[in-house]
């Protein structure tokens, strides 16, 4: 059998994912300190040291830019997630103890932005299709799948269940966001609540 070796990644390569990391650390330090409305390119780039025109190299916007800091954090959602799956006993304490770890993570998320942004200044919220929000949707609908094919849960459209659980999720989050001190729990118990009280209403697959 042939052994593989990694390549070290050529001085190109270096500099390009030196200088992503470099444009996304700077736009959250400027997005905190200036908020989001009133940072610009401008201010990101300068943060960075790097000429003007490189961050037209890397995105095409401010909106896009932002994207790819919320594509980071659903990257470091999704272990956390599949996590809850492979530890849950049973379909209700997979939902509950993932809607619970993922309103924390917004509560820790929400806390670093809210630490450094202007005052009065809401958090922006971005509903793209980016590639790792998508990883997240097939993350929960294959856990949901799974558990049905178990027999925890009895079969249901897992697609549609997993969109409905996700949006739920994200709009009572952001609710829960909204209030003082936010309730992590109160938050947990009441979308659990709607979700598992949804699926008995639920029409069953047919084979």
């Amino acid at each position: 059998m042939t052994n593989l070796i990694a390549l070290p990644l050529g001085k190109r390569e270096v500099t390009k994912a030196a200088n992503r990391l470099a444009i996304l650390e700077a736009a959250q330090a400027v997005f905190g300190e200036l908020g989001y409305e009133a940072a610009t390119v401008r201010d990101i780039i300068r943060r960075t040291g790097l000429a003007s025109g490189t961050f037209y190299n890397y995105y095409r916007s401010k909106e896009e830019l932002f994207e790819a800091l919320s594509d980071d954090a659903a990257r470091r959602l999704r272990p956390i997630l599949r996590h809850q799956y492979e530890t849950a006993p049973d379909f209700q304490a997979y939902i509950y103890g993932a809607v619970r770890a993922y309103f924390s993570f917004m509560a820790q998320e929400h806390e670093t932005w809210q630490a450094k942004r202007p005052v009065g200044e809401r958090q922006p919220i971005m509903h793209a299709e980016t590639p790792e929000m998508t990883f997240i949707f097939h993350e929960v609908r294959d856990s949901i799948r799974a558990v049905i094919d178990r027999g925890d849960v009895r079969p249901v459209d897992a697609d549609y269940l997993a969109g409905a659980a996700i949006a739920l999720a994200r709009d009572i989050g952001q609710q829960m966001l909204r209030r003082r001190p936010i309730d992590i729990d109160g938050a947990t118990n009441f979308a659990v609540k709607m979700i598992l009280g949804g699926v008995p209403a639920l029409p069953t697959l047919k084979p």
